[in-house]
């Protein structure tokens, strides 16, 4: 298993698909730094060099932002939106979804466990009187 970035990325796969392991590294982005490093996409990551892995290290560090960087700012981002008051962070204070989805219905990964009503709390059963 090569190690990238801190990341140990899996050997048996092309490695195409390994570097997406990386945070920061998506589909397009592993093509490009294949196509940069010379280094044929179907490869394994297993059988890569140490110069190739060298040379795929030293162009993601030169040409982007990933792993710790990456998170880095992106916290940073919420926790300013989040201090400005902005609607966005007012929604990711709340841990609601952020970026206009409805909440009626489907939101349940944002907005977790549904909570039990008051009537039920209070022994009352729903709908009778």
């Amino acid at each position: 298993m090569p190690r990238l970035m801190g990341v140990d990325i899996p050997g048996k796969k092309h490695s195409r698909f390994a570097l997406r392991y990386i945070h920061g590294i998506g589909p397009k982005r592993a093509d490009d730094v294949l196509a940069a490093c010379k280094i044929d996409p179907a490869k394994k990551a297993d059988d890569l060099t140490q110069d190739e892995i060298h040379a795929i290290t030293t162009y993601i560090q030169d040409h982007y932002r990933v792993e710790g960087d990456l998170r880095r700012e992106v916290s940073q981002n919420i926790r300013r939106l989040i201090q400005i008051g902005s609607y966005r962070g007012l929604r990711h204070k709340k841990g609601l979804p952020v970026r206009g989805q409805r909440t009626k219905t489907n939101a349940k990964t944002r907005k977790g466990n549904r909570k039990a009503s008051s009537a039920v709390i209070r022994g009352a059963a729903p709908g009778k009187k």
